[in-house]
């Protein structure tokens, strides 16, 4: 059931996310987490990212305006090493509070909490006019790469700072899924490089088994499946309308993680 699960919502959130920027990550990080711990779930996300973000790169990397991903994806890549840095410490945090539902045992941890607050505020994002609306100056690129990176690095949901930045730059849509593209692949890159490290040369107590391998090899392999598919029907889907269903997705799963439920 998990493996039907995770093929179906990479396969859907791929295709979304290859014109709203930002959806795949946001998506997958909570439906890994029903099955696996939650740093785990996030390192996991992440190799399926990237490969997914690798892909779009080598599909539509060349509209890409090389300007933007220089100021933006440099910050970005430096940043999503410390935010990488940043998970694997909170990972070994113990939990903080216990409490039964009937049968069911809920664990509230530091690192539930933190990434349940950060996908609460990229919720916003995706829900409520005024983000949308927000005009940004070039000048702001680095910082917004740096936001973005590090956030990135640190729950994997860096697509949706991303956009907000993008969107108000770039001019038509090739140029915006392309641009996007080539920074995720870089973040994806520094970060997954650095979940490597830590969770295995580092011999952190996190660990991935077999049937997590599994999941993960069905979630790269749906999400291919989702850019292909969505290069040709997802026009007909407005950006509003992904933003509302990532954004409501997002808060519920959030308010899970938080009160340890998830």
């Amino acid at each position: 059931m998990e493996y039907l699960l995770v093929a179906l919502i990479a396969l859907f959130a791929s295709g979304l996310t290859l014109y709203s920027g930002f959806g795949l990550g946001t998506v997958l990080l909570p439906i890994f987490a029903l099955f696996m711990p939650i740093e785990v779930a996030v390192a996991a996300t992440a190799i399926v990212h990237g490969a997914n973000s690798i892909f779009k790169a080598a599909v539509l990397g060349h509209y890409a305006n090389v300007s933007v991903v220089v100021r933006f994806g440099v910050p970005a890549l430096i940043a999503s090493f410390f935010g990488a840095l940043a998970l694997s410490y909170m990972a070994h945090f113990q939990e903080i509070f216990t409490y039964n539902i009937g049968p069911f045992q809920a664990v509230i941890t530091p690192v539930k909490i933190c990434i349940g607050l950060l996908m609460l505020v990229f919720a916003a994002f995706e829900l409520f006019p005024r983000f949308k609306e927000v005009n940004i100056d070039q000048k702001y690129l680095p910082i917004g790469g740096l936001l973005s990176g590090f956030f990135g690095g640190f729950s994997g949901h860096q697509g949706a700072l991303r956009s907000a930045f993008l969107a108000k730059i770039e001019k038509t849509s090739y140029a915006f899924v392309g641009t996007g593209a080539i920074i995720a692949a870089m973040v994806d890159i520094v970060r997954i490089t650095t979940y490597g490290y830590l969770l295995f040369l580092g011999k952190s107590a996190v660990d991935i088994h077999t049937e997590q391998w599994l999941l993960i090899a069905t979630g790269i392999i749906s999400a291919f499946c989702g850019v292909m598919i969505g290069r040709r029907f997802l026009h007909k889907i407005t950006i509003g309308v992904i933003q509302v269903i990532t954004g409501l997705l997002l808060a519920g799963i959030a308010l899970g993680l938080i009160t340890g439920t998830i």
